[in-house]
This record gives C-alpha cells, sequence and structure tokens, in this order.
C-alpha cells in the first residue's frame, strides 16, 4: 500500500500522516476538523499529489443538498428543448448532470475525493450520503441505472465544527483534529513558502504572531494563511526584525497588523490593552 508521506509544499506531522493511511486501510472516510487555516482542504489536494491519484472537489454551501453529488435532473432545460423540438429529449440521459461523488465512482483510477466544509450544509446532509457511501453505488431512477464504483476513493471530509455531524455518520469516519502548529512545525511551514527568510526575521515574526494567538478574548486568532499573509507584506516593506520584537506581549500592536487582525473588536481589544499598559507604566 502506497503510503501518505506529506509533499515539499505541505508539512505533515507524524499524526496526520498515520491518520490519512489509517483511513485508506479501514476503507473509511477520514474526517478532518482543526482551526481555520490548518490546511484541512489543501490535505486532500497534497494527498491526491503525493499519491499521484486524480481529485475531485466537492465544495458544500448551505444550499447544498446531498443528491447534487450524485447526480441532478435537468427538467427545465429537457422543457425547454421541447418547446424548441429539439430530437435531445427523447433521451432523458442527455438530462442527467453528474456530480462529484459521481465522477469519482467512475474514475479508472482510484481517485481523492473531497468533500470540503460538510458542516456548512443542512443538519440532514451527512445521513444522506451514509448509503451511497458504505455501498459505494447508487441509482439513477430517470434512467434506471446503478452506478457502482470502479475503485472506492480515498474520502477526505473537512469541518469547521460550525454544527455537530450525526452520530451515524461519524461512526462510519475515521476521525482526525489538526492542531494548531507549534512554533517549530510553523517554521517548517514559512520556510517552503519563504525559503530564503533570514532566521532573525522568521525568529521575531513567529514570536509576534504567536503573541498576537495568546491573547485572550480574540474573536478570530490568526491563522496559518494570514501568517504567510503577513510575513509576504513585511518583506515587501522591508520591515527590520527589530521593530517586531517587544517584551510585552500586551503592549505591541505588530505592523501591518490588518494581515492578522480581521474585525474591528479583536483591534479595538489591542488597542484597550496598550492603552491599559501605558497607563500602568506611568
Amino acid at each position: 500500500m502506497q503510503r501518505f508521506s506529506g509533499s515539499s509544499s505541505y508539512i505533515a506531522t507524524d499524526d496526520l500522516k498515520m491518520a490519512v493511511d489509517a483511513a485508506v486501510t479501514l476503507e473509511r472516510p477520514i474526517l478532518v476538523k482543526g482551526e481555520p487555516g490548518t490546511g484541512k482542504t489543501q490535505l486532500a489536494i497534497e494527498v491526491a499529489r503525493s499519491l499521484d491519484r486524480p481529485l475531485f472537489e466537492w465544495h458544500i454551501k448551505s444550499t447544498t443538498k446531498a443528491q447534487q453529488g450524485l447526480y441532478e435532473y435537468d427538467a427545465v432545460a429537457r422543457l425547454r428543448d421541447s418547446q424548441l423540438g429539439d430530437d435531445r429529449v427523447h433521451d432523458i440521459a442527455n438530462y442527467i448532470v453528474r456530480g462529484k461523488v459521481w465522477d469519482a465512482f467512475d474514475s479508472e483510477t482510484q481517485p481523492v475525493l473531497l468533500i470540503d466544509e460538510i458542516d456548512k450544509a443542512d443538519i440532514e446532509f451527512p445521513n444522506d450520503l451514509l448509503r451511497e457511501l458504505d455501498r459505494m453505488e447508487f441509482f439513477v431512477y430517470e434512467t434506471q441505472e446503478l452506478v457502482k464504483a470502479r475503485h472506492r476513493p480515498i474520502i477526505v471530509i473537512t469541518s469547521n465544527n460550525e454544527k455537530e455531524l450525526p452520530d451515524a455518520f461519524l461512526r462510519r469516519c475515521f476521525f482526525h483534529y489538526i492542531k494548531f502548529p507549534d512554533k517549530e512545525t510553523m517554521a517548517d511551514i514559512v520556510n517552503v513558502h519563504f525559503p530564503g527568510l533570514k532566521k532573525a526575521l522568521l525568529t521575531e515574526a513567529l514570536n509576534a504572531f504567536y503573541r498576537v494567538r495568546d491573547v485572550a478574548g480574540l474573536k478570530k486568532k490568526p491563522s496559518t494563511s494570514e501568517l504567510l499573509d503577513w510575513i509576504k507584506l513585511l518583506l515587501a516593506e522591508d520591515i527590520p526584525p527589530e521593530v517586531l520584537r517587544s517584551d510585552d506581549k500586551r503592549s505591541a500592536i505588530p505592523p501591518l497588523y490588518g494581515a492578522l487582525l480581521k474585525n474591528e473588536q479583536d483591534v479595538h481589544l489591542f488597542e484597550r490593552l496598550v492603552f491599559l499598559d501605558r497607563r500602568a507604566g506611568q
């Protein structure tokens, strides 16, 4: 069995690699949770790249229905064609629109299927997929066709924990929570994206970043993607490392903080902490 080992562009921890391999061995979907920006969606892309498999991405919205992943019958298009006298109307198969699950089932080689942010959909959405993901088949009633998977896909399901998922669904998944990277792992991630970054700037940027994350009361803690954006700006503006240095985690609002803090409540919180700290120091 081919094992997932990460890639040159994606730093995977040992426990994440083991989780992917375990899900593949058990032939179960891997359900990945973690803070936004921890690489949940990217995991599926990197698994496909690492194992040289085709990738099918199904990005879930609040209005997405499970049936759309299988197929949809376009009755409106058929009605329009019938009014125009189009001969296509005589074959209903012309109006069956395949979904990402069908595409994955029909893949000639074992694919990776990403079901991204499953918790955005209706609470019944996961249960509506149970039978199809268990049996690796579904029935197209309009054409009386049974669609069976040629190969069982490696299924990566992501969730931001916006709502609880049904127990019956959870039982069928292998679960992994991606912890937010520690400084050492984060340094490796940054070095992948900025291989020429000077060590002094990397050290001070990480120290400042984790100072921000450690402040109690933040509505939205900055994520990995926001750190990378911030470092890109620091390099573009040629900000020296010493500007990022601070001996008090409450007192320093980092330069270009708009890349890290994404709402006015968190900005006001920082400004208030700075004001209180200065008053205490007088």
